[in-house]
């Protein structure tokens, strides 16, 4: 007797400008899941493998990578994304488990194509190679007022800002735009959700527009 197919997991991804509150809504997403037996894999951008953890260290806090220009910020985010599709995320969801990212290709196309100006179509080009066929089921775009979420962001970060969160505001407004550009292009996949709301406020929005879009959970 043939053996049925494994169902193939689902792939939720969270995106949002700094202090949009994603890492405890992502924890709380998470914990709903597991709670309902689901096997999930919880990752980040960039990030998530060996050689990720790496290029994120670079990205983000190392002083040499100051004058670091941005086609070569494109290419490194790249770099980790490929790694993590590859070596994560798509076994991971062959193997019927269900992975939660914070952050994929969403904030490669305004971060460093919108926000610093890069070409948009060569940005597409090459979060289209790093990606390949593995798309997101679902992506939750937290949206919050620019100032708002970049005070956050700051006390947050107790004096060790990272060479994002270091960016003048207007780098900010032009992430915000690019993000619910992309949400408007895209409305199939992208749900944008109010972040000023209150933490249990945006967590029941995420549950309604989850069960919405995919059904039940654990179904």
């Amino acid at each position: 007797m043939q053996k049925p197919l494994m169902q193939r997991g689902k792939f939720i991804t969270f995106e949002g400008s700094e202090g949009c509150g994603k890492s405890t809504q992502i924890k709380r997403f998470v914990s709903t899941l597991e709670s309902r037996g689901i096997e999930v894999i919880q990752t980040r951008e960039p990030g998530g493998t060996v050689v990720g953890e790496k290029i994120r260290h670079l990205l983000q806090f190392d002083p040499e990578a100051a004058d670091l220009t941005d086609e070569s910020e494109l290419l490194l985010f790249a770099a980790s994304r490929a790694q993590l599709v590859r070596r994560v995320i798509e076994p991971s969801l062959v193997a019927g488990n269900w992975v939660v990212a914070d952050r994929f290709l969403d904030s490669t196309a305004v971060y460093q194509g919108v926000a610093r100006g890069l070409d948009l179509e060569a940005v597409k080009a090459i979060n289209g190679f790093a990606v390949g066929s593995t798309m997101p089921d679902l992506t939750i775009l937290l949206d919050l007022d620019v100032t708002i979420g970049h005070a956050r962001a700051v006390a947050a970060s107790e004096g060790k800002q990272d060479r994002m969160e270091d960016q003048p505001i207007r780098f900010f407004e032009l992430v915000r735009k690019g993000y619910l550009d992309l949400a408007i292009a895209e409305p199939e996949r992208i749900a944008v959700i109010d972040a000023s709301k209150s933490i249990e406020e945006v967590t029941a929005e995420i549950d309604a527009i989850f069960h919405s879009r995919l059904g039940e959970i654990g179904t």
